[in-house]
């Protein structure tokens, strides 16, 4: 009877857990896993839950809306806008912050990258000059590379990005062979080639770190855009000259410059 009690003791809390982390970006766990889900409250629950961390940090108790559940990845209970009280709203919100924050990662890199690379076949180039390397002579050359991709029209390089990404885009939000009614934002389910939904616990902080570094990705790229408004140059040769002398050369004095559009 005691044994039979304390099994039933130990499941009645496993289950409690279990409720406990079923919110949206969290993984229904197993109440046979105890140490699994010791390991869940322990890693994810600063991300997740009523006991997250929030914008205001000690001081959030009255200051996050009580729709903001901590259910999503990057809910830090942040609304001083209104923009997530309707569900719908909030929906369409966070499918585009995900889609622009992803987007602007890759653009990161690309407007880094020009600069970075600086061989015999490829010189280093602002990233906001890259693109008119399709109108030479030759074309354009995708690392340098002749063999990997040789552009030379830029009718023909838009045409495939509008269908490749025209079907890509569909098959996202309207499902394809791989199965319909499926994850439209996060890999899993039928497509996960790199495993990346594999664990849940892990998974669920890949969430969180992806957002947080695509927001900081999308005001990266705002800054990009306003240096090369200001200062007619690259993000690479901008830190390279504020290093060289941060006094005389920051965001203080570049934005009272005269020189307003790239050359």
């Amino acid at each position: 009877r005691p044994n039979a009690l304390r099994t039933k003791t130990s499941s009645h809390f496993n289950l409690k857990e279990t409720m406990a982390l079923s919110v949206r970006g969290l993984p229904k766990l197993s109440t046979t896993k105890a140490s699994k889900a010791t390991r869940v409250v322990t890693r994810a629950s600063m991300w997740y839950g009523p006991d997250r961390a929030k914008w205001l940090g000690p001081y959030s108790d009255n200051a996050c809306p009580s729709y903001l559940k901590g259910e999503y990845p990057g809910d830090y209970g942040w609304d001083s806008a209104g923009l997530s009280a309707d569900p719908e709203t909030f929906a369409a919100y966070r499918e585009a912050e995900l889609i622009h924050a992803r987007w602007a990662m890759l653009g990161a890199l690309g407007c880094v990258g020009p600069e970075l690379t600086g061989d015999s076949s490829l010189a280093p180039n602002p990233w906001f000059k890259q693109g008119a390397l399709i109108f030479q002579d030759g074309g354009l050359d995708y690392l340098g590379n002749p063999s990997l991709v040789h552009a030379q029209s830029i009718v023909a390089v838009l045409a495939c990005q509008v269908v490749l990404m025209g079907l890509a885009e569909a098959y996202r939000v309207n499902g394809g062979p791989a199965g319909e009614g499926l994850d439209k934002l996060h890999p899993g389910e039928s497509f996960d080639p790199l495993g990346l939904a594999d664990d849940p616990d892990t998974f669920a902080e890949l969430k969180v770190k992806e957002i947080k570094n695509g927001r900081l990705a999308m005001f990266s790229m705002f800054g990009f855009y306003v240096q090369a408004i200001v200062t007619g140059k690259g993000p690479v040769e901008n830190w390279q000259e504020h290093i060289a002398d941060p006094w005389n050369i920051n965001g203080f004095t570049e934005i009272f410059a005269t020189k307003f559009t790239p050359n």
